[in-house]
């Protein structure tokens, strides 16, 4: 049974991320981007005995981020007007994504990772939006976030803006995009006093808890021992897409690897090209 749920919760995530040979619409390239690339159903979506219940997706997560500045779950992002973002405006959505604020003004508590999404194409930011407005409508209402001191944002380096489309076309660009959307330094850089360290960006080792008990990011640059870097390409994406690790392991929550499983192999194969790019780091 366990098995099967695996199976049915992968199953769904290829439903909601497939896309024809075709021209991508902009709601297409908003769902590959939702549903694959930007993991948002970690946050905002239920989790059931084996990941995101996707008959409940982007109704409101179940992670509660409680820390000495927030308490904060993952917000109901479904069209309905009262509980979800329905009543925002397409401008309220691209604002909230690249600014982290609310159409009220209140921030974005960190787990949101605006930070990293400055760089997204203008193109790639509408698509999301109209995907959003596609997806089925949920009343569940999720608990207001609660400040109990100032939040302020981390921005990623280079995510300040965005980035120019023209230069996706070079593999190791895209791989940089691609990888900053996913926001994948978020969990395998170390934080220092709460915050994330940038200046060691890659070299993982945090502490994620959680019912599989408690697992640490790897590092990630192409450091020859401690990270990537006597990896092959075929061990790193399936690392990427299966979960599995050099030595056989799999490997645990959140790393998102049954979302990541459905990107195109010219994305997995610009992701890794970039990765190979990062400079070795201890």
């Amino acid at each position: 049974m366990r098995g099967l749920t695996t199976f049915l919760w992968l199953l769904a995530v290829v439903a909601a991320g497939a896309t024809t040979g075709r021209a991508e619409t902009p709601v297409e390239r908003g769902a590959y981007l939702v549903n694959t690339v930007m993991t948002c159903h970690n946050c905002h979506t239920p989790f059931g005995a084996n990941g995101p219940d996707m008959a409940r997706a982007l109704t409101g997560g179940t992670p509660v981020f409680d820390t000495p500045a927030f308490r904060v779950r993952g917000s109901n992002i479904t069209p309905d007007r009262q509980n979800g973002i329905g009543a925002w405006s397409d401008d309220d959505i691209e604002k909230a994504l690249r600014t982290g604020v609310r159409p009220n003004g209140v921030p974005l508590a960190p787990p949101m990772p605006t930070g990293f999404y400055g760089v997204l194409t203008p193109a790639d930011s509408k698509a999301i939006v109209a995907y959003l407005r596609t997806v089925k409508s949920s009343p569940n209402k999720v608990e207001n976030p609660v400040y109990k001191a100032a939040v302020s944002r981390e921005v990623f380096p280079g995510a300040e803006t965005p980035v120019d489309p023209a230069v996706l076309t070079d593999k190791v660009k895209l791989g940089e995009y691609l990888v900053t959307i996913a926001h994948c330094m978020e969990c395998h850089t170390p934080r220092v006093q709460g915050r994330l360290d940038f200046a060691a960006a890659g070299t993982g080792n945090q502490e994620f808890k959680g019912p599989w008990g408690v697992s640490t990011s790897r590092n990630i640059t192409s450091h020859p021992t401690k990270g990537l870097g006597g990896w092959t390409d075929a061990e790193i994406k399936r690392a990427l897409t299966e979960g599995i690790s050099r030595d056989g392991t799999k490997l645990k929550p959140p790393m998102g690897y049954g979302f990541y499983s459905r990107m195109t192999p010219g994305d997995i194969d610009a992701v890794v090209a970039y990765l190979r790019k990062l400079p070795p780091r201890e």
